[in-house]
Formats: structure tokens, sequence, C-alpha cells
């Protein structure tokens, strides 16, 4: 079975950081594209951060500079370095997997692309 495995939310002041890690199965191989998605109260789901396996790597505009996008296709392992976090990143946090490279990115009509998600871990940002 397909799995993706979030770990590494939590509780931060504004300015703090947070790694966050993501586990699959070996289903997941190094040629999917895979990402980070996040949905915050009220909103719909966005993606902030994605990485193919031709080695592209996109962000929202909102997280470029701040956080930073890796895989290590050993392992099977994806994560999310999160840096000077602000209020405004607090969100659920969703590790997600598809069929790449083509199509990787994180605009809207790219989500279809991602077939596999995990459950979420949870970011919350205070001032």
């Amino acid at each position: 079975a397909v799995q993706l495995v979030e770990s590494g939310g939590g509780s931060v002041q504004s300015g703090g950081s947070l790694r966050l890690t993501c586990r699959t199965s070996a289903y997941i191989t190094d040629t999917y594209c895979m990402g980070w998605f996040r949905q915050k109260p009220g909103e719909e789901r966005e993606g902030v951060a994605v990485i193919s396996s031709a080695a592209f790597i996109e962000y929202t505009q909102a997280v470029k500079g701040r956080f930073t996008i890796s895989r290590d296709p050993r392992t099977s392992t994806l994560y999310l370095e999160m840096t000077d976090l602000k209020p405004e990143d607090t969100a659920m946090y969703y590790c997600v997997a598809g069929p790449g490279p083509n199509r990787c990115s994180v605009r809207p009509s790219a989500t279809d692309l991602f077939l596999y998600w995990g459950q979420g871990t949870q970011v919350t940002v205070s001032s």
C-alpha cells in the first residue's frame, strides 16, 4: 500500500523554524513528483513546494527564501525546512506524491497530479 507519513509539525513563535519529514513507502520511487501542500482554516489547499525527479523545484511566492524542499531517494524521504515562520504559515501541512516529472508544479492546475496524500501535520505559528 502507498503510504505517506508526515512528522515534525508543532507550535513555534514567529521567526522560529521547523523541519517537516515525510516518509514514504517504497512504491513512491524517485521518478515521482513530490511536494508539500497546506490548508489554512477556512481556505482551500495550496501548493507550497514541489520537487521532481529531474531536480526541478518550485515554491509558492509566499515561502520563497524561507522554505527549502529536499528529498533523499535512498530512503524515500521528503523534507521541508521552514525558517522565519510567520503566523500566516499556520496550517495543516500535507505530503503529496504523483507520477512525474511532467506537470510537477505548485500551481492549482497541477493539483490533480498528486494522487497520494498523507494525513497531515499541524504547524502553528504564534505572534
